[in-house]
């Protein structure tokens, strides 16, 4: 994806100094700002791995993005990404008025961190009564569930994601749960009462071992009265949306649309 990468900064939060966010800002006055939660297994990245992607959101736009750079595994363990992009999400929701000029909010991530996305939103909602400041999810080829869907376990090394691969993400994250104990809704959101979530987009390809985490996930977010929009590529793996091809590019105008109209509605 070749777009112009608008200039970047790091905000570190007053109350946790050690952690930051890093901030892309349109060139005018943001109209909405988006908490963006990067992949990576849980130990791998950081939150500039996606300035491309966020500088195309922020110009097509017009918002301001804000990636979290969580803690890692195995060095910090579940909960530790988790307490951080929750740090970063209130932080959020006290400051875009004065930060960003505005209160309309978003949040999403890729691959793990479309699962944080889920778990830090579920936070808001049970601890905070914050979830509502929330307007829309964009959600990329997410892991929903560690104790591994089918499609997880069906998967092959030609997918990116083997199985080995994902139990040892789960291992790294998750130190000695069983298959039951990745079930806790507090680390699976595919278990959680999701009921008072915000409308989300799921984008994933048919050729991605995380496939049926966002189908089933997207019929649970329905169920349970949310908006969902389900939009599955064919044959795309799963990090088709940084490839420079016609799939990846329609995926990307479906959920800028998406989110637009999230934040157009409040």
């Amino acid at each position: 994806m070749s777009v112009e990468l608008l200039p970047p900064s790091d905000i570190a939060l007053p109350e946790r100094p050690a952690l930051s966010v890093r901030v892309i800002r349109p060139r005018t006055t943001p109209v909405a700002a988006l908490l963006h939660i990067h992949g990576g297994g849980f130990s791998f990245g950081n939150s500039s791995m996606e300035d491309a992607g966020n500088s195309a959101l922020a110009s097509a736009l017009g918002i301001a993005t804000l990636s979290v750079d969580y803690r890692l595994a195995p060095a910090h363990p579940h909960p530790a990404a988790l307490d951080d992009c929750e740090a970063a999400a209130l932080w959020l929701v006290a400051s875009a008025a004065r930060e960003f000029g505005t209160t309309k909010l978003l949040i999403g991530g890729e691959s793990v961190g479309a699962g944080l996305s889920v778990l830090t939103l579920l936070r808001l909602r049970d601890r905070h009564d914050a979830a509502r400041y929330f307007c829309g999810v964009n959600l990329v080829a997410g892991g929903f569930d560690f104790s591994m869907t089918p499609s997880q376990r069906a998967s092959t090394e030609a997918l990116f994601l083997s199985p080995a691969k994902l139990r040892a993400t789960a291992a790294a994250a998750f130190p000695g749960r069983d298959a039951e104990g990745l079930r806790d809704p507090g680390i699976s959101a595919l278990y959680a009462d999701l009921r008072g979530l915000p409308p989300a987009i799921f984008s994933v390809g048919t050729a991605d071992a995380v496939l049926d985490d966002s189908l089933f996930m997207a019929a649970r977010w329905r169920a349970a009265g949310n908006g969902a929009q389900l939009e599955v590529y064919e044959q795309a793996t799963h990090l088709f949306l940084r490839e420079a091809n016609a799939v990846a590019a329609e995926a990307r105008q479906r959920i800028a649309r998406f989110l637009e109209r999230c934040y157009a509605s409040v």
